[in-house]
């Protein structure tokens, strides 16, 4: 049994991986703003904002799966500074808060494994993504970063998917017509459901998964990868 803690495992993305790992024995924790929709066998859920309060006591940690993000999507010209300091604020600081917060209990763990998320904006040129490209960019250089300093006690991977269908993403899949606009511009005509993610993730904290770290996965449709 592992001890897993999932920052944002209330909905979406970060939900799937929450039922999946607690379905199979794994001792969960769930950090969300959010309340879980139905209560889960082997989860303790934290009600509370990771960047404004302080994170709870937890004894022991075997992995962290950050999975807070954002979709910000404005012209250049429309997007403030605010905008590019709050992007960074939940996508990077974040994350970073909460490893350093439970650096030492993960470094204790005998099979210690952090999974983070990006995005297909980072590696393939879209315009109105400036914002979110530039904060996922800085968690692609952060995974790569503490790959090499926390081997061989820590493994350190990123997911970087294309646009997924969570709530997050309602307002640009808000019909058929639109779901299958944005469908149309992956090479394989399909965007990503949560479970397509969360299957890479749930492979990544397996024990067959053990001598991967330091690399950003692709889960995009071949989006990042072929050209139409």
């Amino acid at each position: 049994m592992k001890n897993i803690l999932i920052i944002g495992g209330s909905k979406g993305i970060g939900n799937e991986i929450l039922k999946h790992q607690s379905s199979i024995g794994n001792k969960c924790f769930n950090i969300s703003r959010s309340n879980l929709s139905e209560p889960l066998n082997n989860v303790e859920d934290f009600n509370l904002d990771v960047i404004k309060d302080e994170l709870p006591e937890i004894e022991n940690i075997d992995v962290i799966v950050y999975c807070l993000g954002s979709i910000n999507l404005k012209p250049i010209s429309q997007l403030k500074i605010e905008d590019f300091k709050a992007d960074f604020e939940i996508n990077v600081l974040g994350a970073i808060k909460v490893i350093k917060n439970y650096f030492l209990k993960l470094k204790r763990s005998q099979s210690g494994s952090i999974v983070l998320f990006s995005s297909v904006a980072v590696n393939q040129g879209m315009p109105f993504h400036s914002s979110i490209a530039t904060s996922k960019g800085g968690i692609e250089g952060l995974t790569k970063s503490l790959a090499a300093e926390l081997a061989p006690k820590i493994r350190v991977n990123c997911i970087s998917p294309t646009l997924t269908n969570t709530d997050l993403a309602k307002k640009f899949l808000r019909n058929e017509q639109a779901l299958e606009n944005i469908s149309n511009r992956h090479p394989l005509k399909k965007i990503c459901e949560p479970k397509n993610i969360s299957s890479m993730v749930n492979y990544l904290l397996t024990d067959d998964a053990d001598k991967i770290t330091g690399q950003i996965f692709n889960i995009d449709s071949g989006m990042s990868s072929i050209k139409l």
